[in-house]
C-alpha cells in the first residue's frame, strides 16, 4: 500500500448511500429508475449526510440476474441513460461532497458478452477466458451428459451448463446466463485492468466488488457434502488473494482508490487476510453473519431471534477486524426493520433503534435506498409478483422436493431479494413518486404514508431520526473509530460501550437496545452497570446515578431501570445527574 492511500484513507469518516438505480428515480415515465433520476434526488441524499455513493450496476446487460450479468463492461445501459449522463451525476455528485463507487461484477459475465460468444466459438484470444470442460462420459443415446463435477451454484442446481456450440460444460456459480470468468488465464487479468482504469479515469472513487472472494478456482475436484457443493475449492483461495494484490498494486493504488468487497461466507481469518491493510487487497468485506442470526442457511429456514448471540457476533467482527463495513440492508438482504424490527406495532421505533445499532458501532457504515425511512418488505401475495431469478429458482427446488406451497411461499415472501428492491417511496402520490409510468416492479400499499415528503418535515420521523445520528456520529471520534467493548445482553437486551481514541477529548458513550415488544427489567449487575458514573467507577452504597442520554428514540432523557419496547438509550460518558426514583 503507497504512502498516499495510507495517509488518505477517505472513506473510513464516509457515510455510505447505496442506490439500486432501476428502483430509485424514474426520469422518463419507462417504469424503471435512471441516471437522471439519481441526479434529481441528489440533494435529498446530501441532506441525509451522506458523503459517498454505491451504484449497483448500470452496465448493458439481459438482466438475467438484474444487471449482476455485464455484457459491455465499459458502457452504461440506455435504459439507464449515458455515459454523458453518468458524467453528469459524477460532476452533480462532487458538487455535494459525494464520491461515487460503482459495482465492480468480474466473477462472471453474462453469456451475452461478446467475450463468450466467441469463446463458445473457441475464437482466439477469448477461447480459455471462461472455465470449459468436457462432459464425465458422454452419456446414453437419450444425449444426457454428466456434469465435469458434482458441484452445485448459489441459486440451486447444477453449476454447469452444457453448449451446443463449444459441446462442452462451462462453469456458472450463479445463474446459467452468468458464465465463471476463467482467472488461470492472465489475459482475463489484464482485461480487468483496462476496466478498472476506465472507470476510474471518469472519476469514480473506488468499487464495491460484487462475490470477490470466488474469483479464483483452484481445483475443479467433486466438492465435499453440503448445501453448495465445491466451495472449498474456490472461496478465499491463494489464487484470489494474488489477483487482488496484483489489480491493488498496478491499478488500485495509483489511483487511490477505495474498495470493498462482497465475501461469501468467509470465516473471520479469511476476511481478515482479505481485508488486512499490510496484504494490499481490500480495504473493507461485507460479511453476512450478523444477519443470519435467526436463520439457519443463509436468508432461509426462521429460528428464534436471540440480541445475546447478535451481540456475540459484532463482537466477533468488530474486534476481528481493523475496520468493519457496517450495514444491514442491501439489494440482497430483507428490509431490516421487517427482519429484527417489528414493522407492525413498533415500526417506527424499531426502525430507529435499529438506527443505532449501525449507526453508533465502529467502522463505515453503508445505507440502503429507503432504509432511512423505515422502508419495509413488501406486501407480496403471489410469486408472480415477484421477479427474483434466486427466488423462482428456490421455488423450483423446493417444489421438485416435495415442498408444500404454503411452506415455500412463506419462506419466498420473507427472504426474497425482491423485498429491498421495490421502488423507493417518495410520496403518496400513485406509484410513490418514483415514476408516472408502470413501475417495473410493484409498489408497497404502504407508501401512501410511509415515503419520503411525509417524514422530511416531521421532526420525529426515521429520516430525521437517521440525520441526527449521521450529524452526531460525524461530530464524535469515539463513535467513528474508537473502540468497542460487549456489556451485557440476554434474548432481548443488549448493551456495549465505544471507548474514546488516545488521546481525544470525545468520551465514550454506552448503548443500550431493546430487540422485544416487551418493557425489559434491568436486573443487577446490569443495573449497577446501567446507572454508573464511568469517571466514579462502579456504584457501590448509596445512590445510583442515572446518566443522561443524548440519543433516544422514545423520548425518555434518563435510563430509570428499564428498556421500553424497541427503545435505544445512548449515553455519554460523564453525564450523570443525580438519581431521583425507584431503581428495580
Amino acid at each position: 500500500m503507497t504512502e498516499a492511500t495510507l495517509a488518505h484513507q477517505w472513506w473510513k469518516d464516509a457515510v455510505f448511500y447505496q442506490i439500486y438505480p432501476r428502483s430509485f428515480q424514474d426520469s422518463n415515465g419507462d417504469g424503471r429508475g435512471d441516471i437522471p433520476g439519481i441526479i434529481s434526488r441528489l440533494d435529498e441524499i446530501a441532506a441525509l449526510g451522506v458523503t459517498a455513493l454505491w451504484l449497483s450496476p448500470l452496465y448493458p446487460s439481459p438482466d438475467a440476474d438484474n444487471g449482476y450479468d455485464i455484457s459491455d463492461y465499459r458502457g452504461i445501459d440506455p435504459r439507464y441513460g449515458t455515459l454523458e449522463d453518468f458524467d453528469r451525476l459524477v460532476a452533480a455528485a462532487k458538487e455535494r461532497g459525494i464520491r461515487v463507487v460503482m459495482d465492480l461484477v468480474i466473477n462472471h459475465t453474462s453469456d451475452e458478452h461478446p467475450w463468450f460468444q466467441a469463446s463458445r466459438r473457441r475464437e482466439e484470444p477469448y477461447a480459455d477466458y471462461y472455465i470449459w470442460r468436457p462432459p464425465r462420459n458422454l452419456g446414453d443415446d437419450s444425449g444426457d451428459r454428466e456434469p465435469p463435477n458434482n458441484w452445485t451454484g448459489f441459486f440451486m442446481g447444477s453449476a454447469w451448463e452444457w453448449d451446443d456450440v463449444r459441446q462442452e460444460f462451462y462453469l456458472h456459480l450463479f445463474d446459467k446466463k452468468q458464465p465463471d470468468l476463467n482467472y488461470h488465464n492472465p489475459a482475463v487479468i489484464e482485461e480487468i485492468k483496462g476496466i478498472l482504469k476506465f472507470w476510474l479515469d471518469r472519476g469514480v472513487a473506488g468499487f464495491r466488488c460484487d462475490v470477490i472472494s470466488l474469483l479464483y478456482k483452484s481445483s475443479l475436484e467433486d466438492g465435499k457434502p453440503g448445501a453448495i457443493r465445491g466451495l472449498e475449492h474456490y472461496k478465499a483461495q491463494p489464487g484470489t488473494h494474488k489477483i487482488l494484490h496484483e489489480l491493488r498494486h498496478a491499478v488500485l493504488d495509483p489511483y487511490n482508490a477505495f474498495t470493498v468487497g462482497e465475501t461469501v461466507m468467509v470465516t473471520l481469518e479469511e476476511a481478515k487476510d482479505l481485508s488486512d491493510p499490510g496484504r494490499g487487497e481490500l480495504d473493507l468485506v461485507f460479511y453476512f453473519d450478523h444477519l443470519e442470526v435467526d436463520r439457519l442457511v443463509a436468508r432461509y429456514g426462521p429460528k428464534p431471534f436471540r440480541a445475546d448471540t447478535l451481540l456475540r457476533r459484532l463482537t466477533t467482527w468488530q474486534r476481528g477486524l481493523d475496520w468493519n463495513a457496517l450495514y444491514l440492508e442491501n439489494h440482497d438482504q430483507p428490509r431490516i426493520v421487517s427482519h429484527y424490527g417489528n414493522d407492525r406495532h413498533y415500526w417506527s421505533r424499531s426502525a430507529q433503534m435499529l438506527a443505532v445499532l449501525q449507526l453508533t458501532l465502529r467502522g463505515t457504515p453503508f445505507i440502503y435506498q429507503g432504509q432511512e425511512i423505515g422502508m419495509t418488505n413488501f406486501d407480496f401475495t403471489s410469486l408472480d409478483q415477484i421477479n427474483d431469478v434466486e427466488s423462482h429458482n428456490i421455488d423450483r427446488l423446493l417444489r421438485r422436493r416435495g415442498v408444500p406451497y404454503s411452506l415455500r411461499w412463506y419462506l419466498i415472501k420473507t427472504a426474497s431479494r425482491d423485498n429491498a428492491r421495490t421502488p423507493v417511496q417518495w410520496d403518496s402520490s400513485e406509484h410513490a413518486g418514483f415514476t408516472t409510468g408502470q413501475p417495473w416492479l410493484g409498489v408497497n400499499a404502504n407508501a401512501s404514508w410511509l415515503n419520503y415528503a411525509a417524514q422530511d418535515g416531521d421532526p420525529k420521523s426515521v429520516l430525521n431520526f437517521y440525520r441526527r445520528l449521521i450529524r452526531l456520529r460525524a461530530a464524535s471520534p469515539t463513535l467513528r473509530a474508537g473502540g468497542f467493548e460487549p456489556l451485557i445482553a440476554d434474548r432481548a437486551v443488549m448493551a456495549y460501550r465505544r471507548t474514546p481514541t488516545a488521546g481525544s477529548t470525545d468520551p465514550g458513550y454506552t448503548v443500550w437496545l431493546n430487540f422485544s415488544d416487551q418493557t425489559q427489567r434491568l436486573k443487577q449487575p446490569w443495573l449497577t452497570s446501567a446507572m454508573s458514573d464511568p469517571e466514579a467507577g462502579p456504584t457501590g452504597a448509596g445512590p445510583v446515578h442515572p446518566p443522561e442520554c443524548v440519543v433516544s428514540n422514545t423520548g425518555r432523557r434518563r435510563l430509570d431501570g428499564c428498556l421500553l419496547p424497541w427503545e435505544a438509550m445512548v449515553i455519554r460518558d460523564g453525564t450523570a445527574t443525580p438519581w431521583r426514583g425507584d431503581a428495580a
